[in-house]
């Protein structure tokens, strides 16, 4: 059972880069912020679905996530790509597969089911099967880019590009959710079109190889035009409330716990 509201909408449950903001060790104006906005767990989404709750990605914080916006139980994860900031709060999960008594549903491409059955092996291992809390309960459903139905939402996937690592971004409804991106190939473009929201990668003000510079995202939000626009990922380089009052009309830094209606 979940305590999902009728409206159906997602959450940002963290909006920070792979080291997250604070940074250990470091003690910047951003890193040392009292505005809990500068503080920034590794990028996930939370899914408010009409059935149920799912996830986008398991960050290293999802309990911690979780627990901050009071969710009963989330009933799938869909994957944008297996690096460790993206997946290793997977375990996380097990205590919903062990209350709904069902397993928790993985969609993601062949990849990243290869990756997560290599890091998380002892979910997978016949011997421990007796154990029923011991490990979590998890099913793969493969997908590619095809749209597919998942808690009474149709998923669509984009692919994108993380410098040469080919990604998943995820539109439902008019709301389109890409991280990790560095380009958007020529047939993606059209799955941008129309959008209420956009949530896209912006790591820094300077350029990466495999991440959106603050520029190269204005210049993505500009050519789509959605509505609004929230840029995620974020590096501890970017200080909340100054960055905003420099961005344009439409475009500000999201924040964890950020909510968009879908």
């Amino acid at each position: 059972m979940s305590d999902a509201p009728t409206e159906p909408h997602i959450v940002l449950l963290g909006t920070g880069t792979s080291v997250g903001v604070p940074v250990i060790g470091c003690f910047c104006d951003v890193c040392t912020s009292s505005n809990p906005r500068n503080q920034r767990t590794r990028t996930g989404v939370l899914v408010r679905a009409p059935q149920g709750d799912f996830v986008i990605d398991t960050p290293p914080e999802l309990r911690l996530q979780l627990v901050r916006e009071k969710v009963h139980d989330v009933h799938a994860a869909v994957y944008t790509h297996s690096h460790a900031d993206h997946i290793f709060g997977l375990d996380d999960l097990r205590i919903c597969g062990f209350r709904i008594g069902t397993p928790i549903v993985l969609h993601c491409e062949e990849n990243v089911e290869q990756q997560i059955r290599t890091s998380f092996n002892y979910a997978f291992a016949e011997a421990l099967n007796s154990h029923r809390f011991a490990i979590p309960n998890l099913e793969f459903q493969r997908i590619g880019l095809e749209p597919f139905e998942l808690l009474g939402l149709t998923v669509r996937p984009i692919r994108l590009m993380h410098g040469k690592l080919p990604l998943l971004g995820f539109r439902i409804n008019d709301v389109a959710f890409c991280t990790d991106v560095s380009l958007i190939p020529d047939e993606s473009w059209p799955l941008l079109d129309g959008l209420d929201v956009l949530v896209l990668d912006a790591l820094r003000e300077q350029p990466h190889p495999t991440h959106f510079s603050v520029d190269q995202a204005l210049e993505v939000v500009e050519k789509v035009k959605p509505r609004r626009a929230y840029f995620t990922h974020v590096s501890h380089t970017l200080e909340y409330e100054a960055t905003n009052a420099r961005l344009p009309d439409g475009v500000e830094l999201s924040y964890d716990g950020l909510q968009i209606r879908l």
